[in-house]
């Protein structure tokens, strides 16, 4: 056999292999692409569904409806549909927008109000997407809440702009919908895009509570705003740091 021939040979072969492995390629980036769009069909509020409110009634209210959503973004316990709800109530409000999630229901005798960890009381906040580390706060999660603001003299800091721990821990009862209003509020021709926001249901305990009301409802107050993060069991957040102001950022 000549060296030409061997040469043709060599060629055929590299080229059969080159074209199986670029196939081999092609298959796994469609597989990887199509584990990525999984669709999953779940039960998600229609309408608001308040406390009390049997499945079966909610049912025949049209206060259901099934979505195909990605996989990633189920919540556990989420529904499929609604036949295990008929015979029991709502024990929190759910509203349009939420996934159905069987940690939201029980017997009758259960519902008697929000379902409260002992100690707490609920507060309601609206947030914009990213301040609620949206689409992954979810009821059940643990969030933590910072906000910002100008730190005042005579409190064993030098005054000035601050970012600080408010509550450490506070557990979410309820995700409401989203909902767009104005970037510039009160401003009719203003051309801002819209800012995406929705109100959550959060269990504090009162000393808790009146932090996040001076921070968003008192007159003069130097903070403003409140940002949550979402905590999991290796999280670690430590109420007695002083925040970072301009003197320890780069610390």
């Amino acid at each position: 056999m000549g060296r030409r021939t061997l040469l043709l040979i060599a060629a055929f072969v590299v080229a059969v292999l080159g074209t199986v492995l670029v196939f081999l390629y092609a298959q796994n980036a469609k597989n990887v692409a199509a584990e990525g769009q999984v669709l999953v069909k779940v039960l998600v509020a229609k309408s608001q569904i308040e406390v009390g409110t049997t499945g079966s009634t909610a049912s025949a209210n049209g206060a259901f409806e099934q979505q195909e959503i990605a996989q990633s973004s189920v919540v556990a316990g989420a529904l499929s549909d609604a036949t295990p709800l008929a015979s029991l109530v709502a024990l929190v409000p759910i509203f349009p927008g939420q996934q159905i999630i069987s940690a939201q229901w029980g017997g009758s005798n259960q519902a008697t109000g929000i379902a409260l960890p002992a100690g707490t009381v609920a507060i309601q906040v609206q947030l914009g997407d990213i301040e609620r580390v949206s689409g992954f706060v979810t009821p059940g999660s643990l969030v933590a809440i910072f906000t910002t603001g100008t730190q005042p003299a005579g409190i064993g800091t030098k005054p000035g702009p601050v970012a600080r721990l408010l509550v450490p821990k506070a557990t979410v009862l309820a995700v409401g919908s989203t909902t767009a209003s104005s970037g510039q509020s009160g401003t009719a021709t203003s051309t801002a895009p819209p800012v995406s926001a929705a109100i959550l249901t959060l269990a504090v305990t009162q000393d808790q509570l009146q932090k996040i009301l001076f921070v968003t409802k008192t007159p003069g107050s130097p903070f403003s705003g409140l940002t949550l993060a979402l905590l999991d069991k290796n999280s670690k957040v430590d109420p007695l740091n002083q925040g970072v102001t301009v003197e320890n950022l780069f610390k």
